[in-house]
């Protein structure tokens, strides 16, 4: 085989990327939107003959020229990924591949947290990873009906703990789960605080973070998926797949979610739950938005109001714990972050 080399893509380099692009678009999928490390393997003529990105402690992308397969070139990439990922300090991996490119990814030491359909497989560099974190929920599991709540909270609302409340009020024990990657405006550690203090007068909450298995719409890999429908309904699925192991684990029989009922993302997101999840012998509940100045209470909403330092408005949507954090100093960095973002509506 020849001498090949692996370098970074910059930016800056559209000839690269242009190429890692037919060669992605060959194996049917596109460059994901959400990558922070793109590699490419040259030939002689320096032409990309493979590629492989990374995203956080995710690997993603990965094509390999048709001229050359069966020259190994696939574990060069990933070998070259995960050292970068190692230098960085990621030693937990995760990626997403296609239902006929996993058994490769097996014989690399990753194995199998959940599958989508034909779609995708969800993997880990950890044999026991997502067990040990099953095993771990179960050691808070409790007697009585128990129920499951996710929620991203970015800030904490007064509509997230009017579902909070509501669905504690309606179970023995209510497991809540906070979206712990750091996709948000929010940093994790600010809206976990905001949480805790937020239901801190719930004697049946037990608060969890979701840790790298419940993944957040942000950093769902939409590099499969031919539209966004597609990317909703897949990104459902897979939530559904991991959540039924979670839920299985704490003799959760009940799961909560809040309507968006301006969300098409979310509209479709709880249909599908709704049809799925009793299957699994688990009970959907959607919950109708709490409404403030004749409208359903928003995170969106809040995150505006911040980023128009309209403090008096935000009063009328928040708990006093989330209101009291964004008074004082401690904040001003998050708030600073959210006045310089060209969108707010989103993560």
């Amino acid at each position: 085989m020849s001498e090949y080399t692996i370098s970074q893509i910059r930016p800056t380099d559209k000839r690269s990327l242009s190429q890692i692009d037919a060669l992605l678009n060959q194996e049917g999928i596109k460059r994901d939107t959400n990558l922070d490390y793109i590699c490419a393997m040259y030939d002689e003529n320096y032409q990309v003959i493979a590629t492989g990105s990374c995203f956080a402690n995710t690997l993603r992308c990965f094509a390999v020229s048709s001229a050359h397969q069966g020259e190994g070139l696939l574990n060069q990439i990933i070998t070259h990924l995960m050292d970068i990922q190692y230098g960085r300090g990621n030693l937990h991996l995760f990626l997403y591949t296609k239902i006929n490119s996993a058994k490769f990814f097996q014989d690399l030491g990753f194995y199998e947290i959940a599958r989508v359909d034909d779609t995708l497989v969800f993997m880990e560099n950890r044999r026991n990873g997502f067990e040990t974190y099953l095993s771990d929920l179960a050691k808070t599991k409790k007697e009585g009906l128990s129920a499951a709540l996710v929620m991203n909270a970015n800030p904490f609302t007064l509509g997230h703990q009017y579902l909070v409340e509501k669905a504690a009020s309606e179970c023995d024990t209510l497991h809540l789960f906070i979206v712990s990657e750091d996709a948000s405006l929010v940093p994790f550690s600010v809206r976990k605080k905001l949480v805790l203090a937020g239901t801190a007068h719930l004697p049946n909450v037990i608060c969890h973070d979701s840790g790298p298995y419940i993944i957040s719409n942000a950093t769902f890999p939409s590099y499969f998926l031919k539209d966004e429908e597609s990317v909703i309904r897949g990104h459902a699925r897979l939530d559904l797949a991991v959540f039924t192991r979670i839920a299985k684990a704490l003799s959760v029989t009940r799961r909560y979610v809040g309507e968006e009922p301006h969300s098409q993302v979310t509209g479709i997101y709880n249909q599908i739950m709704a049809d799925q999840l009793p299957l699994a012998g688990i009970t959907c509940i959607v919950v109708p938005r709490k409404e403030a100045m004749d409208r359903p209470i928003s995170a969106s909403t809040a995150r505006r109001l911040l980023q128009e330092r309209n403090f008096e408005a935000l009063k009328e949507l928040v708990p006093s714990s989330t209101f009291d954090y964004f008074q004082s100093q401690e904040a001003a960095p998050v708030i600073e972050r959210i006045c310089k973002a060209t969108d707010v509506v989103h993560y």
